[in-house]
């Protein structure tokens, strides 16, 4: 099976770059405000904190770089890993049509829909260095390693989402309950407030799976110390593990799927 993977994988590289392009070239063709949706969705929630704390009806603590650009970061961040959660079952709902008449590489489509994260990963970028560049914040050595902790990130993201894939194929519940679980996910991990170590606050991030990542990300960015590097690498080896399976599974239970779509 693995070599079967591989081999698809291999086959299926033009026609998930030709389902990228297609995707980038619709996704926001309709959209009056076109690129501008890459970033409004983070912008908005992270300006949301960002007002009630300032009328005092949010309390984050103190924090090393100023809170706008803190929670600006992190929900940027946040927004890559909802992304690559959500991808592998939106790609599968996307290929429907595709999936149920023509036989091709069914890796092509979560290639595609995982270039389009990371594109869609890059351009928000931008706006964390124009936060960066506003603010003043200056980096340290430490950005060197923002790459392998964005990489964590996203694949953490992907593994989940092909692990939940062949569940929401099968019941589109999954699909929209998915969105609910991401963003109360969000508020237990410290995207929009420091890491606390005590009460409730240090257990959630002592054992929620996406703080490691988050914070890695931000330190890195900010020039901090990477303080949750012990965390982060077990993350992120748990996370290829995951990936493993998850394409495995995703492989084996895919042929159902079809037939249960129609195919």
């Amino acid at each position: 099976m693995a070599r079967s993977i591989a081999s698809d994988l291999w086959v299926g590289r033009e026609l998930a770059w030709r389902l990228f392009l297609r995707d980038f070239s619709s996704q926001y063709r309709q959209s009056y405000l076109g690129y501008v949706w890459a970033f409004l969705p983070p912008l908005v929630n992270s300006f949301i904190f960002v007002m009630l704390t300032s009328l005092g009806m949010f309390k984050t603590g103190s924090t090393v770089i100023p809170y706008a650009a803190f929670a600006m970061m992190g929900t940027l961040l946040w927004q890559g890993f909802a992304d690559s959660l959500a991808m592998p079952l939106s790609s599968l709902i996307q290929g429907k049509p595709m999936l149920t008449k023509i036989n091709f590489p069914r890796e092509a489509l979560i290639i595609s829909g995982l270039l389009m994260v990371l594109c869609n990963f890059l351009i928000r970028l931008t706006l964390i260095v124009g936060v960066m560049l506003w603010f003043q914040i200056t980096p340290g050595w430490s950005l060197l390693f923002f790459p392998v902790a964005a990489t964590g990130l996203l694949l953490a993201g992907t593994s989940l989402g092909l692990l939940i894939a062949p569940l929401g194929g099968l019941f589109g519940d999954v699909g929209r309950t998915l969105p609910m679980i991401t963003s109360i996910w969000m508020l237990l991990t410290p995207v929009v407030y420091p890491v606390k170590s005590t009460g409730v606050e240090g257990i959630l991030a002592a054992w929620n799976p996406a703080s490691p990542l988050i914070l890695t990300a931000r330190e890195a960015l900010t020039g901090q110390p990477l303080t949750h590097l012990i965390p982060f690498t077990c993350v992120f080896v748990a996370s290829l593990l995951l990936l493993l399976v998850g394409w495995t599974g995703f492989r084996i239970t895919l042929p159902h799927l079809i037939a249960r779509m129609g195919g």
